[in-house]
């Protein structure tokens, strides 16, 4: 669990759904500044946030965690084998 792999993995999610830092953090009811924490891997958000961005993006909680989707695991893991 990388803070800022974690963080990449939020921005993107968030970019791929087009809005900006302060339009999640309306959303989700923090402060802009709250968002850019956890896209640079200074701070991690509270589990309970975690549950609404999980279910914001329809990513399951540990692939926030892993930094990346499930899909994206199981290619490497094919790859590896």
């Amino acid at each position: 669990m990388n803070p800022k792999e974690i963080g990449a993995f939020l921005k993107q999610l968030r970019n791929d759904k087009g809005i900006t830092q302060e339009q999640l953090a309306e959303i989700l009811g923090v402060s802009g500044r709250t968002v850019s924490r956890w896209e640079t891997g200074t701070n991690l958000p509270d589990l309970s946030i975690l549950v609404e961005i999980s279910e914001y993006y329809d990513v399951e909680i540990k692939e926030i965690l892993n930094g990346e989707r499930k899909s994206e695991n199981m290619d490497s893991e094919l790859k590896e084998t």
